[in-house]
């Protein structure tokens, strides 16, 4: 007996009512746990993919699942130019995520440049869900990436010129940061007496 037309559409809208796998909005639901490993400072991306051939020449596929470098968006001035740019949070450290037994252990303990695991050698411990969330984000719906944190090019207690302004071409001491505002005040030498001045980011440059 054929199919009628009824048959077909009632199968197209059991097939469309299928669940969409998603991935986890947080990496702490995915499979494993993470821990983070120790790596002689520089060396992180070699250790990444000294790990990641390990896990292929060893077929442990199936329990070490991930090597992430933490990264994170920096905003600084160069030239008294906005520039975005990427940095490790944790220089000499990796993250991995891993189903813990001898011979994963065994794997990630004895990668080139890799010096250990954060904590008990002989059994470390785990992140907590707030420690991964925290060090590598939870993802936002629609794609929406994080806003780069500011790392300010100076210092209090530096001296700065002034490259824009009434003030331009004065030299001055920081005073005080404000990283949300994008403003610093900074104590100028004008006709011998040091004056408070606000100023922008973009108003200054190192000395």
């Amino acid at each position: 007996m054929s199919e009628t037309t009824q048959d077909i559409l009632d199968d197209q809208g059991d097939a469309a009512e299928e669940p969409v796998e998603q991935k986890p909005l947080s990496p702490y639901d995915l499979p494993g746990d993470w821990y983070v490993i120790h790596s002689y400072s520089g060396y992180e991306k070699k250790v990444k993919a000294n790990l990641e051939s390990r896990v292929k020449s060893m077929h442990l596929e199936d329990k070490i699942f991930d090597v992430v470098i933490p990264m994170e968006d920096v905003v600084e001035y160069k030239g008294g130019k906005k520039v975005t740019v990427q940095r490790k949070k944790f220089p000499g450290y990796v993250l991995v995520r891993v189903d813990l037994d001898d011979d994963s252990w065994y794997a990630v303990r004895n990668t080139p440049s890799v010096t250990g695991f954060v904590g008990s050698q002989t059994k470390p411990t785990p992140l907590s869900r707030r420690e991964v969330e925290r060090i590598l984000g939870v993802e936002k719906e629609e794609g929406k990436k994080a806003k780069p944190t500011f790392k300010p090019a100076w210092e209090v207690g530096e001296t700065i010129r002034v490259v824009e302004g009434p003030f331009a071409d004065f030299n001055g001491v920081i005073e005080d940061i404000n990283v949300d505002q994008s403003k610093v005040r900074v104590l100028v030498d004008i006709f011998g007496r040091e004056t408070p001045v606000e100023l922008g980011f973009d108003q200054i440059v190192k000395y």
